[in-house]
């Protein structure tokens, strides 16, 4: 039986594959559920140390499957609320990875396939594809990415997206800030695989996983607060092992490799 997810690790870059091209890779509760076990597997890989996103075909994600939908009609309030969680879940572990995830996005990424993309720390994506959060248009809520794309892209941005549900291209979403950089299809993979493996060679795994989790975690919190919370991560920081041998080598004039 074919897998809906994959999972590969080539020098030291956790490959996370979506792999229902015939489906346009739409998600339904067994597709999320494979996701997530996906992206804890490789929060717990000592071989992974930077993690992709990617599909196979020509959709990154289609949304919620059809047949998904039509049975989420059928479900009490308890069965939906579980259902709900399950996909809050793998935003989260996304969102909180200890590793840096990247979004390799070969095709459309809409509703629930936008939402999966915005998670993601870094978005590259082809210049074709397109984007949208269109769950107000089939009468949904886009209530479960709502608050990670206030964050990355401000309340006022949000509302053009979320309440119109209109489509937008890719070069609409770099401006807005959702991508970092649009290459073309038969250069994409190898930009990837060359941000990836840089990150995971040229900087501690230790200081990107307490980096991203202070970005996650200092927002949350009051002014002064915040900084007495980085105050006391820069002192431990500088006591790990990382740290030390990073200065060491610096100081040395040595190039290190992590």
């Amino acid at each position: 039986m074919t897998e809906m997810v994959e999972y590969q690790v080539e020098e030291r870059v956790g490959y996370i594959t979506l792999n229902r091209p015939d489906k346009r890779n739409a998600l339904n509760a067994e597709m999320v559920l494979a996701l997530t076990r996906a992206v804890e597997r490789a929060g717990k890989d000592k071989q992974c140390k930077v993690v992709v996103v990617r599909a196979h075909g020509a959709a990154f994600s289609a949304g919620a499957d059809l047949g998904h939908l039509q049975a989420l009609q059928d479900n009490t309030f308890d069965e939906n609320l579980a259902d709900s969680r399950q996909l809050k879940l793998l935003f989260e572990r996304i969102y909180n990875h200890p590793k840096v995830v990247i979004a390799q996005i070969e095709g459309h990424a809409i509703a629930g396939g936008c939402g999966l993309m915005t998670v993601c720390d870094f978005v590259f994506a082809v210049p074709e594809a397109r984007f949208g959060y269109t769950e107000v248009k089939i009468g949904f809520v886009p209530a479960i990415v709502m608050l990670f794309l206030i964050r990355k892209i401000g309340e006022s941005r949000a509302k053009d997206l979320l309440l119109t549900g209109r489509l937008f291209d890719a070069q609409e979403a770099q401006s807005l800030g959702l991508v970092k950089e649009l290459i073309g299809p038969d250069a994409i993979a190898e930009r990837v695989r060359g941000f990836a493996k840089s990150l995971a060679l040229e900087c501690s795994g230790e200081s990107l996983r307490t980096t991203k989790s202070m970005i996650a975690e200092i927002q949350a919190m009051h002014h002064a607060d915040a900084l007495d919370f980085a105050a006391r991560l820069n002192a431990q920081a500088r006591a790990t092992d990382d740290c030390k041998r990073g200065i060491a080598a610096f100081l040395n004039k040595e190039k290190i490799t992590w």
